[in-house]
């Protein structure tokens, strides 16, 4: 089947106010192709900047976390009800990188997840193994370990309305990368562990994607677009990214 093709860019912890504005801007005067849908998602302090620099572009506006409470007692937390307001269509959650450094668990991927729905936002759900995972060849185990649990509990109905990231946590930032093939099979593993509703859902690769390499990915049937890291904080390298995925 066609699945609509997606390319975030995840600017992580980088730009400010200003800078995100005029990053937003230029990525918004594109050339973009028409028919693959392109997202940013700044730091939350830029948000608000990104999306005044992203109006009437077609550029969707992404957050890079979620708490799973709409309000309440949380000291520095962000929640779905906010990213909406605020003008977010997609919030990436269960990044490596909350995994590794914030302790962030599958059940907690689980909870943000379904918040996320509730509240009418595309979640792009992080998959991924770290090297010693795949070395000990527990890379379809891991993965489809963090799939089941980001969605226990969900309908087909609505895990039709995710977006999986497949990053393996030892290409996120190293310049490595596994071949297109491989990252083919493991979008075909996520598609299995989410059972009826996989062929529906949309699996990106993430991981050191760039002009250079994107190629490898792009012409995959699996795969269908890519969250990009580095990359996506040159806007003539995010847009050759996003012209890739054109059909």
């Amino acid at each position: 089947m066609s699945r609509p093709r997606l390319v975030a860019g995840n600017w992580k912890m980088h730009t400010t106010t200003a800078e995100a504005a005029a990053l937003a801007a230029a990525i918004a005067r594109g050339p973009l192709p028409p028919d693959v849908e392109v997202a940013v998602c700044p730091p939350f302090t830029a948000l608000g900047a990104a999306a005044r620099a992203l109006e009437g572009s077609g550029v969707r506006l992404g957050a890079q976390d979620v708490f799973w409470e709409p309000r309440g007692p949380y000291t520095g937390e962000i929640s779905p009800p906010m990213l909406v307001d605020v003008g977010c269509r997609y919030v990436i959650v269960g990044h490596s990188e909350r995994r590794q450094h914030f302790g962030e668990t599958d059940e907690a991927v689980g909870r943000k997840t379904a918040a996320a729905l509730d509240h009418g936002l595309v979640p792009i759900v992080c998959v991924g193994e770290r090297l010693e995972e795949r070395e000990a060849g527990r890379t379809d185990a891991v993965v489809r370990r963090q799939v089941e649990q980001a969605t226990a509990g969900l309908p087909a109905e609505r895990v039709r309305l995710l977006v999986i990231a497949y990053e393996p946590v030892w290409a996120i930032g190293t310049g490595r990368t596994p071949t297109g093939e491989e990252a083919d099979r493991v979008a075909g593993v996520i598609r299995d562990a989410l059972g009826r509703a996989g062929e529906d859902v949309r699996v990106l690769y993430g991981g050191s994607v760039t002009p250079a390499n994107v190629g490898e990915f792009s012409g995959r049937p699996g795969i269908d677009g890519a969250l990009v890291g580095g990359a996506s904080l040159d806007a003539s390298a995010f847009i050759a990214i996003a012209r890739a995925f054109s059909r």
